[in-house]
């Protein structure tokens, strides 16, 4: 119980203090998602320097969990190299689509590890992909550019 307070605490601190906000002028590729189901929106951009994530803002409004999430993310991407951000990406993906029966690898995802106990509640995985699929289509844009 002790540790779900803990996460909890993350989630809080990071939608009230949220990290890589606001949208860089320049970018390798801009795209905007939004959670049909809430309403939930956000438009994320990358910038690549080869193949180094460079930088990852965001915009958007919704709830606590996908602000926090996407805050968390860009925070934990930046300055990985594309492989390294896919690893995170599936172990973060393999999180929520094990519907709390998955501690998850806080080795791999440090702070994202918080969102464990958000995958046990099937109307919040989308609010917590939220941020991570617009990254996934960002990468796959950029790197479609050069």
């Amino acid at each position: 119980m002790q540790l779900d307070s803990l996460y909890q605490e993350v989630i809080l601190d990071h939608y009230k203090h949220p990290q890589h906000k606001g949208l860089s002028p320049t970018f390798s590729a801009q795209v905007s998602h939004v959670n049909a189901s809430c309403g939930d929106e956000i438009i994320l951009n990358i910038n690549l320097e080869g193949d180094l994530i460079s930088e990852l803002t965001w915009d958007g409004q919704g709830c606590s969990i996908s602000q926090a999430s996407v805050s968390i993310m860009t925070d934990l991407l930046t300055g990985k190299t594309l492989d390294q951000a896919a690893i995170i990406l599936k172990s973060f993906s393999d999180l929520m689509a094990s519907k709390g029966t998955s501690p998850g690898d806080e080795l791999v995802l440090e702070d994202a590890i918080a969102f464990a106990g958000v995958s046990k509640f099937p109307g919040r995985i989308k609010c917590s992909l939220l941020g991570w699929m617009a990254f996934k289509d960002a990468a796959i844009q950029a790197q479609s550019k050069k």
